[in-house]
């Protein structure tokens, strides 16, 4: 199943590495400034996070075979990650965390809230992925997660000239019919540019000479890709 509207992979690269499920849910809540939380039929926008993991926040305990689970009140935990950058579709991925309440759940008291553990759900452009809390735990998130917005709109408001010159790296190469291009993601593996037509778009991942494990690595990675763009010969073809 895809979401409505969503570019199908056009690009090699596409195949290249790339953060697990588990790993995305992992960043985009590391990444999370606010989430809403729904229990007992009510919905909370808490908007506070700051940047902090509400999964530091939250204890989420595995599900105990029989029991009174039932007995217990449901939550349901949701974050959205958007895309800083002004492109089209701009919500990449939404996150439902599922559990129920073992200790009643308050905004002012959210470090102390015990959960047990139902299922983590990432909706992205390809469909639906379901993670276990085994798979949860085991992840890090992406240690560009928590700087890729200033990265982005950095890149974007600050340097156009080199998202146009990323172009070269992409094949099929841009034709005529792509009116603007804009950086949409960037994670250890690479950086996501989304390529808008008249009718519709399509992403392109352009991949790092190799993962990061640091965000202090990210300058040498980016520039080694404007190098490998500059030492291309053929000339983007976006309108000037």
């Amino acid at each position: 199943m895809r979401m409505s509207g969503a570019p199908a992979p056009a690009n090699p690269a596409d195949q290249a590495a790339r953060p697990t499920d588990a790993e995305r849910v992992r960043s985009i809540l590391a990444a999370a400034h606010s989430l809403t939380v729904v229990t007992d039929g009510l919905r909370t926008e808490v908007r506070h996070l700051d940047g902090t993991d509400p999964m530091g926040r939250l204890h989420l305990h595995p599900a105990e075979p029989g029991g009174d689970a039932e007995d217990r009140p449901a939550i349901r935990l949701e974050f959205t990650d958007v895309a800083p950058t002004s492109v089209r579709d701009r919500v990449r991925a939404r996150v439902t965390v599922l559990g129920r309440l073992l200790t009643p759940y308050t905004d002012e008291a959210a470090d102390s809230t015990c959960v047990e553990f139902g299922q983590a759900v990432l909706e992205t452009p390809d469909g639906f992925a379901y993670v276990g809390l085994d798979e949860l735990d085991a992840a890090r998130p992406d240690p560009l997660a928590p700087y890729e917005a200033g990265m982005l709109t950095h890149l974007l408001d600050d340097h156009p000239d080199l998202v146009t010159l990323l172009l070269r790296l992409v094949h099929p190469l841009p034709t005529a019919a792509v009116l603007r291009a804009l950086p949409v993601a960037m994670d250890r593996y690479g950086i996501t540019l989304r390529l808008e037509e008249r009718r519709g778009h399509r992403d392109v991942r352009l991949p790092f000479p190799s993962p990061l494990d640091d965000v202090e690595q990210s300058g040498a990675q980016i520039q080694a890709l404007f190098s490998a763009a500059r030492r291309r010969s053929h000339r983007n073809t976006l309108p000037a």
